[in-house]
Formats: structure tokens, sequence, C-alpha cells
């Protein structure tokens, strides 16, 4: 490694847990920040003759410093990292510093050219907000090729048009009351997933491959939706303890609301320590949040949290409510 500030000497004292990690240019700013389970192995890769990326090769040319914190899980590590990231707003982070950009759905009242539409503010019938505004902003107008949707008998019908339909007013009301419905409640989305994949397959039989794959783009993009609607929803209702193996004990969690209201490390995790454990945690006020009140800001702890529970292995969450 060749590199003005950065020895070899300075990477082998960062150690082998996990954290984050913040690299710094010649006046003490922080130019990015980092996490990993492996603090020495994740800066390490950054210093090799042959970065990966571009980006990579120009941050490095202006790293002066490395300074890291060490967190007992992988977990902490990346709400730390989110949370530097949204505060300080370092030049080379890309990802979770702009939520400020993050949009809502919003289902219109009777408009020609548009059922639903992508506002910057939470209004009256607005759903989410999410953050993948190509992606949702792509189905939206693929969705104007199956108006109107209709639901019959408890399923949906639908039929791809290959220009939009022109809807007079009772059609788009009734339309607009589809719509409604799929935003509001989980399993609509599904019994729509369900029609459009009856669709993909009658496609696919005649051989029409294009169609086919229109239907299954619209297939991948409806779980997305459903899972930006309804992702948290179990995990917000839900009372949860968590224990994460660390070290030579447990790191414990306390979560309500989509909140982690507590936390412990034990040596072992008796019975006695989990309900004195509990009992804190019950305790605490419920106003201590690691989690914004903003909501767009929200996502990005919630999505980390989500997505942590959901890799772990069963034992280690206990829902409790």
């Amino acid at each position: 490694m060749d590199h003005k500030y950065i020895t070899r000497e300075m990477l082998l004292q960062i150690p082998k847990q996990p954290g984050i990690y913040k690299m710094l240019d010649a006046n003490g700013n922080i130019i990015y920040v980092g996490k990993s389970k492996c603090l020495r192995n994740r800066v390490q890769s950054y210093f090799v003759k042959n970065p990966k990326w571009e980006k990579v090769s120009r941050m490095v040319s202006m790293i002066k410093d490395i300074d890291y914190i060490v967190t007992d899980t992988h977990l902490e590590a990346r709400l730390l990292e989110c949370t530097l990231i949204k505060d300080i707003r370092p030049r080379f982070n890309a990802q979770m510093k702009n939520d400020g950009r993050y949009f809502y759905i919003r289902v219109e009242n009777y408009n020609k050219h548009n059922a639903l539409s992508i506002t910057e503010e939470r209004t009256e019938n607005c759903f989410g907000p999410f953050r993948s505004r190509y992606t949702i902003s792509d189905f939206l107008g693929r969705l104007k090729n199956l108006y109107p949707i209709r639901k019959r008998n408890g399923r949906y019908e639908v039929e791809y048009h290959m220009f939009p339909l022109n809807m007079e007013q009772d059609i788009f009301n009734e339309n607009r009351e589809v719509l409604l419905e799929l935003f509001n409640e989980e399993e609509n989305i599904v019994l729509l997933t369900e029609a459009l994949q009856v669709k993909l397959e009658e496609a696919a039989a005649a051989c029409r491959f294009e169609m086919a794959s229109v239907y299954r783009d619209m297939i991948i993009c409806s779980g997305m939706l459903k899972n930006g609607l309804n992702g948290y929803k179990t995990l917000a209702s839900r009372d949860l303890l968590i224990k994460l193996p660390v070290g030579g004990g447990y790191k414990m969690f306390y979560v309500s609301g989509g909140n982690i209201i507590n936390t412990s490390l034990m040596e072992t995790i008796t019975e006695k320590e989990k309900t004195v454990f509990l009992k804190e945690s019950k305790a605490i006020y419920m106003d201590i949040k690691m989690l914004p009140d903003n909501e767009k800001a929200r996502i990005d702890f919630r999505d980390i949290l989500y997505s942590e529970i959901s890799d772990l292995p069963l034992e280690t969450v206990e829902f409790l409510s």
C-alpha cells in the first residue's frame, strides 16, 4: 500500500470487531462513514492498488485519518452508521442522507390522466413513504395500462392494454375504490399479485413472451409495494426480545413499537435475569427512542431493524405480545 497518510501500522491497530469507521480529510472533515462486522478487514479493503470503484479511488486519495467506534453487535453498528450519515451528511455517502427526497403515493380524486401520483408531503389518501422513486414511478406508469382494475367475487380482474383507457368519472371512481383497498389492506396486494401471475402464465402459454415479461415486472414491483406499505407492521405492533451472542455472553434488546427501548450485556440468560430485564425495560419512559420523529428518516432505521431481525435465527427472537 502506498498512501501519504495511512500506514499499515495504523490499519493493524483497528480491531477485528463490529462497529463504524469514519474517513477524515486533511481538514478533519468526515468524508465517509461506513460499518462492518469486522472493522479492520473492511477498512483495509479500501487501501489496495486497484480499487474496484472510481469513487473509492477519489475518496482514498483524500483520506488523512481514520476514526472508528466499536459496537457490541452489527445491528448497533448499522443503526449508528445511519444516525451519523443523517447528522453529518458525509460527501462520499450516497444512501440514507437524503431522506427529504423520499415520497408518498397519493390516490387522486377524479383525474382523467392520473389515478395515482407522487407527492413530497403526506396528505389525505397518501401512502408511504418510499425511497425508490424510479422504480415506483415506473410501476405507477404501468398500472395505468391495467385500469380499470375490477374486483369480482373476491378476486381482481386485470387486463394489460397497450394504451391506457380513458375512464369516465363513474369508472374512475370504481377504480379509485379498488386502489384505496389495495393500499390499505396487505392481503389485497397479494390478490392483485395472484391475478398478475395468472396473466403471466396465460401469456407464456400463448408464447407472448414480451407480455409475460411485462406481467413479471409488475409482480416484482407489487412485491416491493407490499413490503413498503406493510413490511414493518409486525415489527411495530409487537414487543420483541432479541438475544444476540457477544463474546462470551449475550446482548439483550427490548424492542417496542419498532424502537429499541433498552439493551443489556449478560454473561448468561436465565429466566430470572430475563424477567428482571423485561421489568426494567417496561419501566423505562417510553419516549426514549432510537428512531427520529421525522417519518421519512424513520424508514431507514426501521428497514435496518426489520432486515436484521428477519435474518436472525428463530431462537434469538422472542415475540412478547
